[in-house]
C-alpha cells in the first residue's frame, strides 16, 4: 500500500510552539519586538540593511510599487508565469501590467521578450489590448520555484529603459546567484532590487503562517515601507504603549493595515534560524527526485545551474505530452489516485478571465508560457518529507507514466 504523501507540511518544531507560547504570556500579541527581532534577523540573512515585516508578501509587493510612486495608466513589465499577486498590485495602483513569456528552460521572465514589448509599445503599436504608447515605468522579476534569474541582466536592462525594480522573491528565500564559478555569490535581497519581496504564507520555505517581508537597501524608502505598513502613523502600537512610550501619533499619510504580529515573528524567528538546513534537505530531496527519475523519457525535469543557489520551493515537471496517452490532468488525477498530492505552477496570466478580457491578451500572445503551462506538474517537495514519502512519489510517477506509455503503444 503506497504512502498519502501531501504537496505541502510545514515543519513546526517545538521552539516555535514555545515562543508562541511565551507571546501569548507575555500580553503583547501585535507588532512588537518579536516583529523588530525577525526583521533584523532576516535583513542579516539577506545581506539587506533595512527589513519591513508584513502580513502576506502580497502587501510587500503592493507597498513596493506606491512607495516608487507608481501612477494610474503607467506600464509595468509583469511575467505571465506568475501567482495573481505580482500582476494585481500593479492594477491596486491602477496601473497596467505588461504581461512577458517566460524563458522556455526556467520559466523565469524572458527579457528579450519584455524588450520587444516596450519598443512595440514606444511605437505606439497596439500590443493586445494595451493603451499605445503609454509610459512603461517598473519591472516586477519572478524567480520561479526559486531558481534565480541573472541579477546583472535585470538591471542593465532596467537602466536601459529607465525602471525601477520590484523582486517578487516569494520563492526565493534562501536564494543566491553568481556570473561564474570565478564570482562571489550575491544573496536573493543583498541589493538585487530597489525592494525585494518575500512570502513567508503556510507552504513557503520558511513560514509564519501569513506572512511577508520587504528588504530594500534605501533608507529613505525602507522608511516610507514602514509608514505606509500602519496607517501612515508616525508611531506605532509598541512606540506608543510600551513602557515609556507616548499615546500621541501623527498620520502622515494614507497608508493601510500590512503590519506583522508578535505570534507571527515568534514563528518566523525559529523558522529563519533552520532556514538554511530547510533548503539543504529540500535541494537532497530535489536531487534524489532528479537521480531517481532521470530515465523516465516522458518527463523533463527541471533546470539545476552551478552558478544559482537554489531555494527548492518547487520541483515542477513538465510532461512531453507526446510520448503519453493521458494529457497533464489525467496525470494528475492518476498521481492522486497512488496518494500523490500535486499542483501546477501556473495558468499564466493571460489565460485568466481578467487578463483576457480586460486587457485583450490571446494565447497566441505569449506563446512558450501557453504550451509550457498545460505539461507542468508540481510534485510534493518540502522539508520534512521522509525518504519513504520520496520514494512513494516516484513509484508513483514512474507507474503513471509507465501505464500512459504502454495504453498509447496499445491504441498506435
Amino acid at each position: 500500500m503506497d504512502l498519502n504523501v501531501p504537496f505541502y507540511r510545514p515543519q513546526i518544531c517545538e521552539a516555535e510552539i514555545e515562543e508562541v507560547i511565551d507571546v501569548l504570556r507575555s500580553g503583547w500579541l501585535t507588532t512588537g519586538p518579536r516583529v523588530r527581532r525577525f526583521e533584523e534577523g532576516f535583513g542579516a540573512a539577506v545581506g539587506s540593511p533595512h527589513a519591513v515585516a508584513l502580513n502576506s508578501c502580497t502587501a510587500a509587493l503592493h507597498l513596493a510599487v506606491h512607495a516608487l510612486g507608481l501612477s494610474p495608466g503607467q506600464g509595468v513589465l509583469v511575467p505571465t508565469m506568475t501567482f495573481a499577486a505580482t500582476a494585481e498590485v500593479v492594477r491596486y495602483e491602477g496601473g497596467i501590467p505588461i504581461l512577458v513569456d517566460c524563458d522556455p528552460v526556467t520559466l523565469n521572465m524572458n527579457l528579450e521578450d519584455a524588450a520587444a514589448r516596450i519598443e512595440t509599445i514606444r511605437r505606439g503599436q497596439q500590443l493586445g489590448g494595451l493603451p499605445p504608447g503609454m509610459p512603461v515605468v517598473g519591472i516586477m522579476p519572478v524567480h520561479v520555484a526559486g531558481l534565480m534569474m541573472n541579477v546583472d541582466a535585470i538591471k542593465s536592462f532596467a537602466a536601459r529603459f529607465g525602471l525601477w525594480i520590484v523582486e517578487d522573491a516569494a520563492h526565493a528565500f534562501p536564494a543566491a546567484w553568481r556570473r561564474s564559478a570565478l564570482e562571489p555569490w550575491q544573496r536573493c535581497g543583498e541589493n538585487t532590487a530597489d525592494v525585494t519581496c518575500f512570502s513567508f504564507y503556510a507552504n513557503k520555505t520558511i513560514t509564519t503562517g501569513e506572512g511577508g517581508m520587504a528588504t530594500t537597501h534605501d533608507s529613505a524608502l525602507a522608511a516610507r515601507l514602514r509608514l505606509l505598513s500602519l496607517h501612515g502613523l508616525s508611531h506605532g502600537a509598541w512606540d506608543r504603549y510600551s513602557m515609556g512610550g507616548s499615546w500621541d501619533y501623527r498620520i502622515e499619510v494614507p497608508g493601510y493595515k500590512y503590519n506583522l504580529t508578535d505570534i507571527a515573528a515568534a514563528i518566523g524567528l525559529h523558522q529563519l534560524a533552520r532556514a538554511e538546513d530547510m533548503r539543504r534537505t529540500r535541494e537532497s530531496i530535489a536531487m534524489e527526485y532528479r537521480d531517481s527519475l532521470a530515465d523516465i523519457t516522458e518527463i523533463e525535469l527541471p533546470a539545476v545551474d552551478a552558478n544559482r543557489v537554489h531555494a527548492w520551493h518547487l520541483f515542477p515537471i513538465r510532461l512531453r505530452s507526446e510520448l503519453l496517452s493521458i494529457d497533464r490532468d489525467a496525470f494528475i488525477r492518476q498521481l492522486q489516485e497512488c496518494g500523490i498530492s500535486c499542483s501546477v505552477h501556473w495558468r499564466p496570466l493571460h489565460l485568466h478571465p481578467y487578463y483576457r478580457t480586460t486587457f485583450g491578451w490571446h494565447t497566441s500572445d505569449l506563446p512558450v508560457a501557453s504550451d509550457v503551462w498545460e505539461r507542468l506538474v508540481s510534485l510534493p517537495l518540502f522539508s520534512s518529507m521522509n525518504s519513504q514519502e520520496v520514494a512513494a512519489v516516484v513509484r508513483a510517477v514512474r507507474r503513471v507514466c509507465r501505464d500512459a506509455m504502454s495504453r498509447r503503444f496499445a491504441h498506435s
